[in-house]
């Protein structure tokens, strides 16, 4: 059960403290696209994400996303903003994490995993030892398979509620 809680929980990418980051060696964010930096149907970045990733950016930080989706998706959201991405990742298995630790050449303790999944994004990043943050996801709605996911990651919250692994509330 552990392997699924995040170190972190928050809001959005934006409530995220870089300077924190900063000041624990980290050096690359590894982030997960659909309903994480935006909805999963959304083709383009927001203006409020693209100000986000350029502060990132300024700071020295390495940004690769990390995606089950296919590439076309990826693509067409990266590409325009030159942003490094991992396609048909196969979240959880840890692969994809360490490949791009190896795009951003960085080691994991210098690299932080970023997902609005459970199932996903953090038991991926907690096997595979990367510091881990989990945001609430960006929409409401979700692909189909993320549906599925979602039922499982609810019975999930609620076991590790009643069990006192978290103590916060899964938004």
């Amino acid at each position: 059960m552990k392997k699924f809680i995040p170190d972190q929980y928050v809001p959005s990418v934006y409530d995220i403290d870089i300077e924190v980051l900063k000041e624990k060696g980290i050096k690359g964010i590894i982030t997960d696209l659909d309903n994480t930096l935006v909805e999963w149907d959304r083709k383009d970045a927001t203006e409020e994400l693209l100000e986000w990733l350029q502060k990132l950016e300024d700071e020295g930080f390495e940004v690769v996303i990390v995606s089950n989706n296919n590439e076309k998706r990826v693509h067409t959201f990266a590409a325009p903003h030159g942003l490094t991405f991992i396609h048909s990742a196969k979240k959880p298995f840890s692969k994809a994490f360490r490949a791009a630790c190896r795009l951003m050449n960085l080691q994991h303790s210098e690299a932080v995993v970023i997902g609005d999944q459970l199932l996903t994004d953090i038991l991926g990043g907690n096997r595979a030892g990367f510091h881990t943050i989990l945001v609430v996801p960006v929409a409401a709605t979700d692909g189909i398979l993320t549906k599925f996911n979602r039922s499982i990651e609810q019975r999930v919250f609620r076991a590790m509620k009643r069990k006192g692994l978290i103590e916060w509330e899964k938004k």
